[in-house]
């Protein structure tokens, strides 16, 4: 069931691009990338229900589906295809339609790019397939050509790109230090690291820990490395906003959780975990001081994902079943209801014709249906009951206050306090504050750009009320490899590097 799951979400994104280049007409490419993203959801349910929990290995060891790695892809699947539908209606604009086969080229080759990264077994190659999201999505980021969005494109390309080159670094450095075990040379998987991590140079790890997050962290967007992300995310297309914020960062948040697990298995758990732990409330600090002072409507929804990838890193951070099983929820529930975010984001722009919260008014009153949903949207994504995000943020909470993370936990619950009273407060403005007499006219929104808000507001509703049994399941599976250190008696480093898997093992 994984390996077929695993080809359909690696093929129909790359036919579908293939087949937009041999016929690229607007209409057809549009129902391709539809298809492909149907396709891709079902393999991706597929994936997680069936993957192992040792890890099946497929194409000589160079991929790999394990809970994880399902579960992120699950995440992502979810986001590409909410945001295939939304983009039906988003971007159809009169005058753009020769345009639009280039974009559905490049937004099913992005959502391949993201499928690819968690399943590789090869840290080097999980490196390459992050680097590939990065190129890809660039040309996304600037493809309404504006000014603005081409300074975003470039700034965005530079500053990820700098950062990756750190967790390319550490990525040697790690390498570097299972020679002195496992010999000069040596497949490099994640397997093979955490078996060897026990015999492995300590200083070596922490350094090589520490490059990769600040690496893979600038691509998560955690603080202080996340200054190309209000701007990416704001003027991007809002399909392509809401695929960098709910499917792109959980996809750079994988290779941090499976160095962290590396580092675990040599037996250090505290600095690690305090480190990330710091990351992670300084991601919420800079959220809620940027998210109360906001004016841009979309930077606002991006300035919450610095917010909610801190929780993430803070729920990795503390640790333990509560602490990562609250942290993968959390994945989920912040991939629906930061589609529906950008979704609702989209629709007020294009529909008043401006990005500024100043010039959006009465909005309620003008799209009652679609009001309604973005409103909830707003609720859920500042962690109020009864939605996903409440559950996951008070599982995180509940992990911070039973470990030594308490002082990460008290300072996370008053800023997301903060960040609720902040955030709602600019709701209250679009939605009550009377229109002056040079507000924008409206236009007319379509079904097409309301429908993928009710498929990302039900479900996560049903999230936080009900927590199905099977992922709690899968969330321990991913605990266990992720906390559990060496063990003891651990084989010798000589023996473990004359074994015939040693250099070929996964």
């Amino acid at each position: 069931m994984t390996g077929i799951a695993t080809s359909v979400l690696i093929g129909a994104p790359a036919l579908a691009v293939l087949a937009m280049l041999a016929a690229p007409r607007p209409r057809l490419a549009e129902r391709l990338n539809l298809a492909a993203a149907g396709l891709c959801f079902i393999a991706a349910v597929a994936m997680t229900v069936s993957a192992p929990a040792a890890g099946a290995r497929y194409l000589g060891r160079y991929l790999i589906v394990d809970p994880l790695g399902a579960w992120i892809i699950l995440c992502a699947a979810v986001v590409y295809l909410l945001a295939s539908i939304h983009a039906c209606g988003y971007m159809r604009m009169p005058g753009e339609e020769a345009r639009l086969p280039r974009f559905y080229q490049l937004f099913a080759l992005f959502a391949l790019t993201i499928f690819i990264a968690p399943l590789m077994n090869n840290p080097g190659l999980y490196w390459i397939a992050i680097e590939m999201t990065t190129v890809v999505s660039t040309f996304l980021v600037a493809f309404e050509q504006a000014a603005e969005a081409i300074e975003a494109g470039w700034k965005y390309i530079i500053i990820v790109s700098a950062g990756i080159t750190l967790a390319l670094l550490g990525t040697v450095i790690f390498y570097w230090a299972g020679t002195f075990s496992l010999g000069p040379t040596y497949d490099m998987t994640w397997r093979v690291l955490r078996h060897a991590a026990p015999h492995m140079d300590r200083a070596l790890l922490v350094l090589g820990f520490l490059l990769v997050l600040v690496g893979y962290g600038t691509k998560v967007g955690l603080a202080p490395m996340h200054t190309w992300l209000p701007d990416a995310h704001s003027e991007g297309p809002a399909p392509v906003s809401a695929m960098l914020s709910g499917a792109l960062l959980n996809a750079a948040m994988a290779g941090i959780v499976r160095y962290l697990a590396v580092l675990h298995r040599a037996g250090l758990f505290m600095l690690p975990d305090q480190i990330l732990a710091v990351f992670g409330t300084a991601s919420l600090l800079v959220a809620a001081l940027f998210i109360v002072r906001q004016r841009g409507v979309k930077r606002l929804m991006a300035y919450s994902s610095v917010e909610h990838m801190g929780i993430v890193a803070l729920g990795f951070g503390f640790g333990g079943p509560f602490g990562v099983a609250g942290a993968m929820y959390h994945m989920l529930n912040h991939s629906l209801n930061k589609s529906l975010m950008f979704f609702g984001a989209g629709n007020a722009m294009r529909s008043f014709g401006t990005r500024s919260m100043t010039r959006i008014r009465d909005y309620a009153r003008h799209f009652p249906v679609a009001a309604a949903l973005w409103l909830a949207g707003a609720v859920a994504i500042t962690g109020a009951p009864p939605f996903g995000l409440f559950a996951s943020e008070l599982t995180i909470l509940r992990a911070g206050f039973r470990g030594a993370g308490l002082w990460a936990a008290i300072v996370m619950l008053v800023l997301l306090i903060l960040i609720f009273i902040g955030f709602l407060d600019h709701f209250r403005v679009m939605y009550f504050e009377p229109a002056g007499d040079d507000a924008p006219r409206p236009a007319r929104l379509g079904a097409w750009t309301v429908a993928p808000m009710w498929l990302a507001l039900i479900p996560l509703l049903v999230l936080g009320l009900w927590w199905p049994r099977a992922m709690w399941r899968d969330f321990q599976t991913v605990e266990q490899v992720i906390e559990r250190p060496a063990a003891a008696p651990a084989p010798a480093a000589r023996a473990l590097a004359r074994m015939p898997d040693a250099r070929r093992a996964s």
